[in-house]
C-alpha cells in the first residue's frame, strides 16, 4: 500500500494526511492561481459542412531492440523490441540493498517481478517498468526517503532476452524533530502521559509503516485511558528538504473523561439479562471506562458457546461523565452432536457419542448427554454444566453416570454422582491458575480376585470422597505446547463403607515442562508421583487404586499391565505411583515424529520407592490439524517379560501429556 502525494509549500514540503495505508506522499508544485477571464474575440464564420484539415501523422515505429544494445546510445525504459513479439526479460536491481526492507517489499509488489522469465510484448515490458519505477519512488518515501530517485533502462542481450534495469538512489533518511497532538492539552496534567502512549518518537526515522501503526495504537490507548469518545485526526507530516527533517502533527479530540454506566441487552431476542451480563463482566458501574475491558468482555460472551456475534459499544447518557454499555448478541446454534473413536493396548477399542443442548436451562445452562460403547467399557451419563456461575469464570457441575468396565484387574459395575465448581481454561482463554471443589459419591460392585490365592470374590463399596484441585500453567498451547510448564495437584479426602468407616486420603501430583530448541524441534517431559495414605490396599475398591501402564501413563505396555500381580498375573494396583517422560517433538508442517522414553512402576506402600522401573521407549506420529493434533504412538517395553505385548498401540487427540 503506497502513498499520497503532497503539496509544495515555500522551501519546505507539506506531506498530506497520512492515510492508513502505510507511506508518505510526491512532491508536486503548487497550481498557479487562475488569471481572469479574456474577452471574447470575433473570428471568421465557420462553415459545418466544410472538410476537416487533415491530422498529424502520430504513429511511432518501435525501435529495434538489438539495434539499440549495440548502438553508442543508451535505450531508454521506452526503447523495446517489435511491440508484437514475445521476449523474457529478467530485471537487475541496484542500489536497493542500502535500504534495509526495500528489495522484499519491491518484490511483493513489483509489476516485472510478477511475470519474470515469462514471455511478454515490447509494450508489456516498458508498461511494467514505468509502473515499477514509481513503484519505487513510492516506497522511497513511504520510508522517508524524501530526496531519492530511481532510473530505469531497458537492454537486450543476443538471445532476444531483455534486461530491465532499476537503479535506486535511496537519498538521506529523514527523521522527526517534533511531533504535536494539538487538542490534547484539554487532558490537563493527565496529558504527558496520554502522549508517551505514542510509539513513534522524536529523532525516530520518518516511516510510514510505523506511524501508521502507531496511530492505530494511540487511538485504541486513548478509549483504554478512559475517553470513549476520543478521535484522532490523519497525521499531517511537513518534510524540510534542507534540514532532512520532518515534523508530524495529530488533531486530538478527547471529549470527556468518562466511568461505566449501565450494561443495556438490546435487540428482539434477549439472550442474556443484564443481571447475568454484569456476572459476565469484569467492569462495574462507577469504574473508570476502559475499551480493553470491552474487547474481554466481547471474547468472555464468545467463550460461552452461544453467542456468534457480540456488538458492544459505549452509548452517551444525560451525564457527560457516564456511559452505558449496549450489547447485542447474535445467537449461535445451541445443539451439538459428537462422536469419537479411539483404541489403545489393553483398553481396546472405544466409540462415544454425545448430544448436548448449551442453554436447555439458561442461562448457559448445558445439559449433554453421552454413552461409550467399548470393548471393555460401557457407560451412560447425563451432565449439567452452568457456566459463568456467580461469577466470571466459574464453571458449576453436575452429573450422573452408569458405568461397566471389565479389565484384568477388576469387573466393575459403578453408579456415580458428582458436583463440583471449578475455574477452567478454554481455548480462548487460556489461564494460568485454575482450582476445583467438589463432591462424590460411588457405588460399585466389583470383582476380582484374593491376591495371596487367586480366588475370586466380589464385593460392594461405597464412597464419599470431597476431591479438590489446584493448577499452575505457563504452557503456550492447551493441546500442543511447545514451552512453559505446568503443575497440577490433586487431593481427595475419602471415605470407604467396606467394613465399617475408613478415612484416607488420596494425593496426586503431575508436573510438565516443555523447551524449544528450534522452529521445528520441542522437548517435552513429565513427572507423576502418587499416594493412597491411610488404608491398607486390600480395602480399597480395586477401581480406585493407582494403576500404571498404557497411553496416559508408560507407553509399551498394555494398560494397567505394569506394577504388582496376582498369583494369576493378573495386575492388583497400588497405593504409590511413580512415572516418568520425556519425548522429543519434530514438525514437518502438518505433520511431525515423537521418539520417546517412559519410565514408571507401581508400589504396594504408599510412599513410592523409585526402584524396579519399567522403560518403553518407541515412535509417535503426528498430525496436526486446525483443532489440535492427532495422535498414534506406537512403543515396545524395554526388558520385556514373558507374557507382555511387543508392540503397544496409542491413538488418541492431543500430545500425551
Amino acid at each position: 500500500m503506497l502513498p499520497v502525494p503532497p503539496r509544495m509549500v515555500a522551501g519546505a514540503v507539506a506531506v498530506t494526511a497520512l492515510m492508513m495505508t502505510p507511506a508518505f506522499g510526491q512532491v508536486s508544485p503548487s497550481a498557479p492561481a487562475p488569471s481572469p477571464a479574456a474577452a471574447p474575440v470575433a473570428g471568421p464564420t465557420l462553415d459545418p459542412a466544410s472538410p476537416m484539415a487533415p491530422l498529424p501523422d502520430l504513429g511511432v515505429a518501435w525501435p529495434d531492440l538489438n539495434a539499440a544494445a549495440s548502438s553508442d546510445e543508451k535505450p531508454s525504459a521506452a526503447a523495446t523490441a517489435d511491440s508484437d513479439a514475445p521476449h523474457r526479460y529478467r530485471i537487475d536491481l541496484k542500489g536497493a540493498d542500502a535500504v534495509p526492507g526495500f528489495t522484499t517489499r519491491f518484490n511483493q509488489l513489483s509489476a516485472l517481478h510478477a511475470g519474470e522469465n515469462k514471455p511478454a510484448n515490447s509494450a508489456q515490458i516498458n508498461l511494467r517498468a514505468k509502473e515499477d519505477e514509481d513503484l519505487a519512488r513510492q516506497i522511497l518515501r513511504s520510508i522517508g526517503r524524501y530526496d531519492g530517485s530511481v532510473e530505469s533502462r531497458i537492454s537486450a542481450d543476443p538471445d532476444q532476452t531483455a534486461t530491465v534495469h532499476l537503479t535506486v538512489d535511496p537519498g538521506p533518511a529523514y527523521t522527526f524533530a517534533a511531533i504535536t497532538f494539538p487538542g490534547i492539552e484539554a487532558a490537563g496534567p493527565r496529558a504527558p502521559a496520554l502522549r508517551d502512549q505514542f510509539a513513534v518518537k522524536q529523532g525516530d526515522t520518518v516511516d510510514a509503516d510505523k506511524v501508521n501503526a502507531a496511530t492505530i495504537a494511540f487511538r485504541a490507548a486513548l478509549t483504554q485511558q478512559g475517553y470513549p469518545f476520543a478521535t484522532v485526526a490523519d497525521p499531517q507530516v511537513t518534510a524540510d528538504h534542507i534540514t532532512h527533517q520532518a515534523t508530524l502533527a495529530m488533531a486530538v479530540t478527547l471529549g470527556s473523561a468518562a466511568k461505566f454506566g449501565q450494561l443495556r441487552p438490546v435487540g428482539p431476542r434477549q439472550l442474556f439479562t443484564a443481571h447475568h451480563l454484569n456476572e459476565i463482566a469484569r467492569f462495574h458501574p462507577g469504574q473508570p471506562y476502559n475499551s480493553a475491558k470491552l474487547d474481554d468482555f466481547r471474547r468472555a460472551l464468545i467463550a460461552t458457546g452461544l453467542v456468534s456475534v457480540a456488538t458492544i459499544k459505549p452509548v452517551a447518557t444525560a451525564d457527560p461523565a457516564v456511559v452505558d454499555i449496549e450489547v447485542h448478541l447474535e445467537r449461535a446454534p445451541p445443539r451439538t452432536i459428537a462422536g469419537s473413536l479411539g483404541y489403545g493396548t489393553g483398553e481396546g477399542a472405544t466409540a462415544s457419542v454425545s448430544w448436548q443442548h448449551r442453554n436447555l436451562l439458561p442461562p448457559e445452562g448445558a445439559v449433554t448427554v453421552a454413552g461409550v460403547a467399548g470393548t471393555q467399557e460401557q457407560s451412560l451419563s447425563a451432565l449439567l454444566r452452568r457456566g459463568n456461575f456467580r461469577g466470571r469464570d466459574h464453571v458449576l457441575t453436575a452429573q450422573i453416570a452408569a458405568a461397566h468396565t471389565n479389565y484384568q484387574a477388576y469387573d466393575a459395575r459403578t453408579f456415580t454422582i458428582t458436583t463440583a465448581i471449578e475455574r477452567q481454561s478454554n481455548i480462548i482463554f487460556h489461564k494460568k491458575w485454575t482450582w476445583s471443589i467438589g463432591t462424590e459419591f460411588v457405588a460399585t460392585d466389583e470383582r476380582d480376585t484374593i491376591i495371596a490365592t487367586g480366588a475370586p470374590r466380589r464385593r460392594t463399596y461405597l464412597v464419599a470422597a470431597l476431591p479438590l484441585s489446584l493448577g499452575y500453567d505457563t504452557s503456550d498451547d492447551l493441546l500442543n505446547p511447545t514451552r512453559g510448564y505446568r503443575l497440577l495437584a490433586h487431593v481427595s479426602p475419602e471415605m470407604s463403607f467396606l467394613h465399617g468407616k475408613i478415612p484416607y486420603v488420596k494425593l496426586q501430583l503431575d508436573a510438565s515442562a516443555y523447551q524449544p530448541v528450534s522452529s521445528r524441534i520441542s522437548i517435552g517431559g513429565r513427572v507423576r508421583l502418587g499416594a493412597i495414605e491411610g488404608i491398607a490396599r486390600d480395602d480399597i475398591a480395586p477401581s480406585r487404586r493407582f494403576y500404571a501402564g498404557g497411553g496416559g501413563s508408560v507407553r509399551g505396555y498394555g494398560y494397567q499391565k505394569i506394577g504388582p500381580l496376582d498369583v494369576n498375573g493378573d495386575p492388583v494396583g497400588g497405593r504409590g505411583l511413580a512415572e516418568a517422560a520425556i519425548e522429543a517433538r519434530i514438525r514437518f508442517g502438518n505433520l511431525g515424529v515423537v521418539p520417546f522414553l517412559d519410565a514408571g512402576n507401581l508400589y504396594e506402600q504408599p510412599i513410592p520407592k523409585f526402584t524396579h522401573l519399567r522403560y518403553g521407549t518407541g515412535l509417535g506420529f503426528r498430525y496436526y490439524s486446525s483443532f489440535g493434533p492427532i495422535r498414534v504412538d506406537l512403543g515396545t517395553p524395554i526388558d520385556r517379560r514373558p507374557g507382555e505385548s511387543r508392540i503397544a498401540v496409542y491413538v488418541s487427540l492431543g500430545q500425551a501429556f
